[in-house]
């Protein structure tokens, strides 16, 4: 009896439909929703007034429409997105300075060590990234010494950005055709010094921020930004970047555009002069022999007699 009126006294009510919700989760308590596992999302979500600003990255919309149809509400679409990784500092772009005789974890390295090569800001290469990911969508690259991400893999859950101390992975939209335009690199010192640390690091020239038609790209601390809300991807900033420090993800590659045609009225373009020879026996080259032109007869002239003059000068 005294347990009985105990579990009275101190009895929680719990929502049934937190337990419904919970069970149409992926159950991968990644953290990418914000809350501390799924069962910290259904409960977000059931005592929330709208789902807006709630979204499972790991279930994506068909699972925020199974929500939506336990608690009686209207599943608002988030864009997919997906990690990108802002960093193109390679082995070759990098020449290494140093190297790091410690533990494994770029968390410890980024507090103790500046790095392996002369630019502070990319990436360390220990793998941190790695290993936080559940879904095994990052793998390095032993070539270039970076991460790379599967994109059909990521479910930007957004572990790799939490466990980069540099913070060089960013959730970005996937966009159309998974197509991205952004800038892959973080280096903010200036340009020279940029350049020697990395070949392939932004300057901060600000050629893209000119040539962008839609305000989509700012530049602070000598570093430039493409905010992918405003980007069109129309890729005029990938053209003028001198460094290659934009990315353009795929997407086709681009056409030669044909010549255009020359307006009515105007002077069509003469052919080009033929090439004097080049050598003493091009020079030489015998003509090659005209056809035999058919002899045309030629009218006889009548030339007029001209008048006699029995003048006294004539006859002199």
């Amino acid at each position: 009896m005294i347990l009985y009126f105990v579990a009275q006294k101190f009895y929680v009510y719990e929502d049934p439909r937190i337990g419904q919700v919970d069970e149409v989760l992926p159950q991968a308590n990644c953290g990418g929703c914000g809350y501390p596992g799924c069962k910290g999302f259904a409960d977000a979500c059931v005592k929330a007034d709208t789902l807006e600003g709630l979204n499972c990255p790991v279930g994506g919309a068909p699972v925020m429409q199974a929500v939506a149809g336990i608690l009686g509400r209207e599943a608002i679409a988030a864009d997919p997105k997906v990690a990108v990784l802002r960093c193109n500092g390679t082995c070759a772009a990098r020449p290494r300075t140093s190297d790091y005789d410690g533990a494994k974890s770029c968390a410890i390295a980024a507090n103790t060590y500046a790095g392996a090569t002369g630019c502070t800001f990319g990436c360390i290469g220990l793998a941190d990234c790695v290993v936080s990911c559940e879904f095994d969508a990052i793998h390095m690259n032993p070539e270039t010494g970076l991460p790379e991400v599967d994109q059909d893999k990521c479910t930007a859950c957004g572990s790799c950005v939490k466990a980069c101390p540099k913070m060089l992975l960013q959730l970005r939209l996937k966009g159309k055709n998974n197509r991205r335009v952004f800038v892959s690199c973080v280096n903010k010192d200036k340009g020279g010094v940029a350049r020697k640390a990395c070949s392939n690091a932004c300057i901060g020239c600000g050629k893209c921020m000119k040539e962008c038609p839609f305000d989509a790209i700012t530049i602070e601390n000598n570093l430039a930004y493409i905010d992918f809300n405003k980007c069109k991807l129309c890729r005029k900033c990938v053209d003028v970047c001198p460094t290659g420090a934009i990315h353009a993800v795929n997407f086709p590659p681009k056409k030669e555009r044909p010549a255009a045609p020359a307006a009515d009225g105007a002077e069509k373009p003469k052919p080009a002069a033929p090439k004097a020879a080049s050598t003493e026996a091009e020079a030489v080259k015998p003509e090659a022999p005209k056809p035999a032109e058919k002899e045309v007869p030629k009218a006889t002239e009548v030339k007029p007699e001209t008048p006699k003059n029995d003048t006294p000068e004539s006859k002199a």
